[in-house]
Formats: C-alpha cells, structure tokens, sequence
C-alpha cells in the first residue's frame, strides 16, 4: 500500500489494547467478547494508527450482509446505518479504553 507507515510503539501500544477490547459492534448490540482485528478508519498513514476500532471477522471484513451480521467492508453505508458512524463507535472504544485505564490503574 503506497503510502502506508508501520505502527511506532505508543501505535502499536494502543493497537493491543483497542484489539484486547474485543469488537466494538458485538459488545454494544449483544453484550459478549468477541476476539477482533484492527480496522484502521482512515488508512495506514500519519497518526492513522491512533483511530483504529476493534472488528470481528464477520463485522470486519466478512463480505456478507444479512440479519445478524453486516460487514465494514464492503458495506459501509449498511454498517454505520446498522451500528453507527465510524467516528461513533470510536468514541464508544475511547470511553472504554479510558474506564479500562481507570479500572485498572
């Protein structure tokens, strides 16, 4: 990918621990864990690293869309009418990255 820039280690940092969070989408529409990847909102370029949301498989990059599960990619227009605007459910991983910060700090 042109212009793409590997994670600096605060980056990658705050990469584990967003992907720890467990995906984004199943944890506010059915309560439950769900290991995740990293989906990068705007790319991989300068501080791009920094807004990045926890995805499962299904709700990443799956293909599919039907009544359970509508993937990010290829159906953003369906996933944020589903679940919220990218910048929304970044918002709902800050706050829970600062309450896990609290929790256990």
């Amino acid at each position: 990918m042109q212009g793409s820039k590997p994670p600096n280690k605060k980056e990658k940092e705050h990469m584990d621990n967003v992907q720890q969070l467990g995906c984004i989408v199943c944890k506010l529409e059915r309560g439950i864990y769900t290991p995740a990847e990293i989906h990068h909102i705007v790319g991989k370029t300068k501080r791009s690293h920094m807004r990045v949301l926890p995805l499962c498989y299904r709700h990443h990059r799956e293909g599919q869309t039907n009544e359970l599960f509508v993937s990010r990619h290829p159906f953003k227009r369906q996933f944020e009418k589903g679940y919220g605007t990218e910048e929304e459910l970044l918002e709902k991983v800050e706050q829970l990255l600062q309450h896990t910060k609290i929790f256990f700090a």
